[in-house]
């Protein structure tokens, strides 16, 4: 006798931006979307600290393809360093392991931002999230172990001071590439600088087009949803491909590449970043990797050769549930 299939969610698609709140780890916010929207599949674009509030972005459905071009941008951070601490975690969750009565004058401060800027070289901190020998960094260091970890070369495009509030704390912007450690730069400055420090406060305030500004918080999230309002605040996978260029298929073009075939393209028709001039530009050997679209909605990540576009990764949208009320 066959198994009766399990329900396995609704078909949701797209991408949400929320507030994740201080305290919440960012696997317990995916697993709170997911049991308020029912969706069948959720992912997250790039973890945050439970410390950190802000822009988490959760993908759902067919958007977890796109998790990676996510992961990939540039990101915004408002922290707050406080002076004459470090921790073994680099934050304030941490166990104070070294003080110093040393408060150096804003403009000193100011004048060692310099070194954080650019390509720089940084060990991430003890707690954290890569991977020693196949373990996480922080299930090594809570037994107490010695965690060894190597310096990496990360992006930080901008770093200036907000405000100093007092003597003990200092506000930073930060802008940055992948892979950056907010809590090295603050453990790293501090060292540099003579005085100590560690991160006390952290909210992320941009994730390539996710934004503090749209994002929602669980509260809101739950209110939408019974409400019939949260399609309102569902993003469409593109909006997570924007640093790709593109190019407006036919309808017919799009069956083709959503079959798996490779179509033949007018290359001067490729629009958006990393365009020269009418076209993707290069030589007709190298490749290009563009969104295909259709009738506004992505249809495929594809490889641009010459004339040829061949699917990468396609994607099957289909349409929402007409209701988003929670199901008993």
């Amino acid at each position: 006798m066959a198994r009766s299939r399990r329900n396995k969610g609704r078909p949701i698609n797209g991408w949400l931006c929320l507030d994740k709140p201080e305290g919440m780890t960012s696997t317990a916010a995916v697993a709170l979307v997911k049991r308020a929207t029912k969706a069948a599949k959720v992912g997250h674009g790039g973890t945050l600290d439970p410390l950190a509030t802000g822009v988490l972005p959760i993908a759902m459905g067919e958007a977890t393809k796109t998790v990676a071009f996510v992961m990939d941008g540039e990101k915004q951070y408002r922290f707050t360093m406080k002076l004459g601490a470090a921790t073994n975690t680099d934050d304030s969750e941490g166990e104070i392991i070294e003080t110093s009565d040393v408060r150096p004058r804003t403009a000193e401060i100011e004048a060692a931002l310099g070194d954080f800027v650019g390509e720089i070289e940084q060990v991430p901190p003890c707690f954290a999230a890569v991977k020693v020998a196949g373990e996480r960094a922080y299930d090594i260091a809570r037994r107490g172990e010695t965690v060894e970890l190597e310096a990496r070369t990360v992006e930080v495009k901008d770093l200036t001071i907000v405000e100093r509030p007092d003597d003990d704390h200092i506000v930073f912007d930060l802008t940055c590439g992948k892979g950056t450690y907010v809590r090295a730069i603050a453990r790293d400055l501090g060292r540099q600088l003579g005085c100590f420090g560690h991160v006390s406060a952290l909210r992320r305030m941009k994730v390539g087009a996710f934004e503090a500004e749209q994002a929602v918080s669980p509260e809101t999230l739950e209110r939408l949803i019974e409400d019939d309002a949260f399609p309102q605040v569902l993003r469409p996978l593109n909006d997570a491909l924007a640093a790709l260029p593109s190019l407006a298929l036919t309808e017919p073009q799009a069956e083709r590449l959503r079959a798996g075939q490779t179509i033949r393209v007018a290359p001067h028709m490729v629009k958006g970043p990393g365009v020269q001039g009418d076209g993707p530009g290069g030589s007709e050997d190298e490749d290009t990797t563009i969104r295909a679209m259709a009738s506004g909605d992505v249809v495929a990540l594809a490889r641009l050769t010459g004339a040829e576009l061949s699917p990468v990764r396609v994607f099957n949208l289909r349409v929402h549930p007409t209701s988003f009320r929670a199901i008993s």
